[in-house]
């Protein structure tokens, strides 16, 4: 998310494409920069980072759950839970947020819905490559 959404997408200092006048919806842009209180991502943002790592834990969880019924292999696996992350969570959450609620741009929504590709595949990668790996046998 820092690479995606914070350098690229709202920018260090608030300079974003995402946080541009002549693209996005004044409202969305309201919602981040002006009306108090400002999201914790913005104003306190530990909690968010803590809660991130609860979400990375449940997926993990869920991916131990089903794995097991997916083809062998981290890629198989790995695509498969990006797949249910991306569905389940970050396309909803864009079609009833922003889009719904904020009116933010087809383009935008898009290029948003990309970096939550690339973040979903991400974890799932992580996720499937520690859940995968074989014990060393060196040691004893």
């Amino acid at each position: 998310m820092l690479l995606t959404f914070r350098l690229l997408g709202f920018g260090w200092h608030g300079g974003g494409i995402l946080l541009d006048p002549g693209l996005q919806s004044p409202k969305l842009i309201a919602v981040w920069t002006q009306m108090e209180p400002l999201p914790l991502v913005v104003a306190n943002p530990a909690p968010i980072v803590v809660g991130l790592f609860i979400f990375g834990v449940g997926h993990a969880c869920i991916y131990r759950w089903l794995a097991p019924s997916w083809p062998r292999g981290i890629g198989p696996r790995a695509w498969r839970l990006a797949a249910l992350i991306f569905f389940l969570s970050f396309l909803f959450w864009e079609f009833f947020t922003p889009f719904n609620q904020f009116g933010e741009p087809l383009p935008l929504l898009g290029l948003q819905l990309f970096f939550w590709m690339i973040i979903a595949g991400a974890e799932a990668l992580v996720i499937a490559a520690l859940c995968e790996r074989k014990p060393s046998g060196g040691g004893k």
